[in-house]
């Protein structure tokens, strides 16, 4: 079966599902609009889907998802901020109560940064883009030299959520509501290997499961 077909039968089975006369979840979604406590920024590994890990409903979780579940520092206005501008309509216009840095095992844009070693392709995207998690490879090269391969990429797969962590504290608007009380911020670790899920504790300085 095509990829377009097995998506269309997929649809029909949702809409009949979830758009029968009975079925008032999407007429309240529509009608009320969404208001998520919870925003996840995630990886776009097609096994690391937050709504299924959580087992979340529609309108539960703000997603946004890109290559490593990175956050870039703020910066100037030049560019193309997608993964800013979805922090701040989060924010500033959900007003949403927790933000989840969601990391995991076997991260392909991790795996790239651990490759290149520091060397990166001008001519790469996603190498440019591996560059925000840069410190974390170079401090797992520096602490873990005598590790297996794999261990230093689940170090720097974790260490990656903490230099996310700081990046998102570099904008105002969200270092007030953690000020405030208003914004909480967490980095999780799915262990897709294991089956378990991580959570980092700031004041141990470790992940510990959940």
């Amino acid at each position: 079966m095509s990829a377009p077909k097995l998506l269309i039968e997929g649809f029909a089975r949702f809409r009949g599902n979830h758009f029968s006369a009975e079925d008032v979840m999407y007429r309240n979604l529509v009608e009320q609009g969404q208001t998520p406590k919870v925003l996840i920024v995630g990886c776009c590994d097609s096994r690391v889907d937050p709504a299924l890990i959580f087992d979340c409903a529609p309108g539960d979780l703000f997603v946004i998802r890109n290559v490593a579940n990175l956050v870039p520092p703020v910066e100037g206005r030049a560019g193309h901020h997608g993964t800013t501008a979805a922090l701040e309509y989060g924010v500033r216009n959900l007003c949403v109560e927790h933000i989840v840095v969601l990391g995991h095992a076997q991260c392909g844009g991790i795996a790239t940064l651990m490759k290149t070693a520091g060397n990166t392709d001008s001519e790469s995207f996603i190498d440019d883009w591996m560059k925000l998690a840069e410190a974390a490879r170079v401090s797992v090269a520096r602490d873990l030299a005598s590790a297996s391969d794999a261990q230093r990429q689940h170090e720097c797969e974790k260490r990656a959520i903490l230099v996310s962590l700081q990046n998102l504290r570099t904008f105002p608007w969200i270092t007030e509501r953690v000020a405030a009380g208003s914004l909480t911020l967490h980095g999780w670790y799915f262990d897709i290997e294991q089956g378990q899920l991580l959570g980092y504790e700031e004041e141990n300085s470790r992940f510990v499961q959940l």
